[in-house]
């Protein structure tokens, strides 16, 4: 797998979390808000073990890519060396910061649960909001 088999599945997801809030599809606009997220920090991960020296440069790195499989965004951020940059990023950017803060709540087991249509529509903007949503930022760095 590559970064584009993850960037283009990212991209149709917002699509997909879109059209489930025109049809008040709560729990699954939530679910498919956040994957977007994971897929997109995903691609990250890849780029950043192609580009940089983190597995021969960090003692410990090739046991941290075990948690590549991970569905946790926090320690994706981390896996896929944007903790630094996305922390300035929030510092400097208060909307970024509060928007990650929804954002990064997200689970994977989020597709058993039942969500409202204030959770679905606020991490739905958190993701996709121009210019400050988490999804624009993660684009700039994939």
């Amino acid at each position: 797998m590559d970064k584009q088999h993850l960037q283009k599945p990212a991209k149709m997801r917002l699509k997909d979390a879109q059209s489930l809030l025109g049809r008040k599809r709560w729990s699954g606009a939530y679910y498919l808000s956040g994957y977007v997220i994971e897929c997109a920090l995903k691609a990250c991960l890849l780029k950043h073990l192609g580009e940089s020296s983190a597995v021969f440069g960090t003692q410990g790195y090739l046991k941290q890519l075990a948690d590549c499989w991970t569905h946790d965004l926090v320690k994706l951020v981390n896996i896929a060396g944007l903790d630094a940059d996305f922390g300035a990023a929030r510092g400097a950017n208060p909307a970024l910061g509060s928007y990650w803060g929804i954002a990064k709540d997200w689970k994977e087991t989020s597709r058993y649960e039942e969500k409202s249509e204030t959770d679905a529509r606020d991490l739905f903007e958190a993701v996709s909001h121009k210019p400050d949503g988490v999804f624009l930022w993660i684009q700039s760095r994939w």
